[in-house]
């Protein structure tokens, strides 16, 4: 069994969305500077978890969240967190690109700048360095003033990841990421987070089996809001405990 620090600590997480549970009674750890990939069918509560993790499921009207998210040590639910706070430890990647409408250079300084940086040589080092982190540097270092709406698709999902890191989160937090992306630009993403790894916890969520194989150094599977097993990416793919998972990694289910 792998050895690991925890990062994130569920604790009998209950979410409702209004009279239906999506999920119940979670409990797991999420290892640090690892890629834990959320598997399981359409439906299953997979990116309800992840967006309990920096409570944007706060922003759903009639939802309902029991039990402990310790964050560090520190529970998120708890009344007196400041949500910002949380928030500023993880970066977001959501399905489609959300480029924000202006240039690429400033897509990437904007959260320093909310941050109160202002110095330019300063935002010159981070809009390079996060860029290059994003492998996009190289494409885009002649054009950085040039509207983000401008680039291709693939492009405006590794600057939504370059805009993220800007922050200095300690999370990354993916949702299905790759899912509006060509196979070339999917392998860039890929690669970007397995760069990273040493330096951030990354959580993604996604339904390609085959993408949690290349990626995951830990799984957890959720089947109808229930956390059916969790454990190092190996043993859950070559030797599954539940029948559940056993049948959703050989197809039977899905």
């Amino acid at each position: 069994m792998m050895e690991f620090k925890t990062h994130i600590s569920v604790q009998g997480l209950n979410v409702f969305y209004g009279n239906q549970q999506a999920l119940k009674n979670i409990t797991i750890n999420i290892p640090d500077k690892k890629i834990i990939a959320i598997i399981g069918p359409s439906g299953c509560g997979k990116t309800t978890l992840l967006k309990s993790f920096n409570r944007l499921i706060d922003l759903i009207d009639g939802v309902r969240a029991y039990g402990k998210v310790l964050v560090d040590g520190e529970n998120i639910f708890d009344p007196k967190v400041e949500v910002t706070h949380i928030r500023k430890k993880m970066g977001l990647l959501s399905q489609s690109p959300y480029p924000l409408p202006m240039s690429i250079y400033d897509n990437v300084a904007y959260g320093p700048r909310i941050h109160g940086l202002k110095d330019k040589k300063k935002l010159d080092r981070i809009v390079e360095h996060y860029l290059k982190e994003a492998s996009l540097w190289d494409e885009v270092k002649d054009r950085l003033f040039t509207p983000a709406s401008k680039i291709s698709v693939g492009q405006q999902q590794r600057l939504c990841l370059a805009r993220g890191l800007a922050v200095e989160p300690e999370i990354i937090l993916a949702d299905e990421p790759t899912s509006a992306l060509d196979p070339k630009s999917s392998q860039r993403i890929e690669q970007g987070f397995l760069r990273l790894k040493n330096d951030y916890t990354t959580i993604i969520v996604t339904h390609i089996l085959r993408q949690a194989k290349r990626l995951a150094d830990y799984v957890a599977f959720l089947y109808c809001g229930e956390l059916i097993e969790h454990g190092p990416a190996e043993d859950i793919f070559e030797n599954p405990r539940e029948e559940l998972t056993k049948e959703y990694i050989k197809g039977v289910i899905s």
